[in-house]
């Protein structure tokens, strides 16, 4: 009998444990790049912008995702997320 996982029960982890950035240099330049991108859209609620969050752009497929060091999301309303998934 072979047994499937209903969309609901997929687990999306929101962190690996791993450091965001290699040095102390990179890390300042994600933290620079992410606040200027966030200024230059300040006032457009539908423009969503991130650093280092889990990025599944697949549903149902916990496996393909990304972190990257900075993200964009154009049409999708500012706001704290845990991870960003690309169906919701």
């Amino acid at each position: 009998m072979v047994s499937q996982l209903s969309k609901s029960n997929i687990i999306y982890p929101e962190s690996d444990g791993k450091p965001i950035a290699d040095n102390t240099k990179q890390f300042e330049l994600i933290v620079e790049i992410k606040k200027g991108l966030n200024l230059l859209f300040i006032n457009n609620p539908q423009v969503f912008v991130a650093g280092d969050l889990f990025w599944y752009p697949v549903e149902g497929q916990s496996k393909i995702v990304t972190a990257p060091d900075v993200m964009v999301a154009v049409g999708r309303p500012k706001g704290d997320r845990g991870s960003y998934k690309q169906w919701e």
